[in-house]
């Protein structure tokens, strides 16, 4: 079972070879990624080989789909804030998961996750 999800911006920085994402994620065990991440992530790169990298590394965490719950929460916080916060649909899906599961959010940004899901959403360095 994961005990965390990474978003989007955590998964660039290891395709990256960000050093402090590196050493952070050798730390970690059992985290996990939503279908939401993949997609951001596949939609981003720029070739296949490219594509082939970022397969591996998602592979290598747990994939957590989302639900019909986690859509409809998703809806409704969109309504709530992406006028304010300028929160778009993916990272209110992304955070739909880690409410539904309430485990934390590995994140670098907190000015859209937390206005979200609150505490759970996390800086990991």
């Amino acid at each position: 079972m994961v005990t965390a999800l990474v978003d989007t911006s955590i998964v660039v920085d290891l395709l990256r070879g960000y050093q402090p994402a590196e050493t952070w994620a050798t730390t970690q065990s059992t985290l996990g990624a939503s279908r939401i991440v993949w997609l951001e992530v596949i939609e981003g790169v720029q070739n296949l080989n490219a594509q082939r990298i970022a397969m591996e590394l998602l592979n290598s965490f747990e994939l957590i789909e989302i639900t019909t719950q986690d859509a409809i929460w998703a809806t409704e916080k969109l309504l709530q804030l992406n006028l304010s916060h300028n929160i778009d649909t993916f990272d209110c899906l992304i955070a739909a998961v880690n409410h539904r599961l309430q485990i934390p959010l590995y994140t670098r940004n907190l000015k859209h996750f937390t206005p979200l899901i609150g505490s759970l959403a996390q800086a990991p360095y």
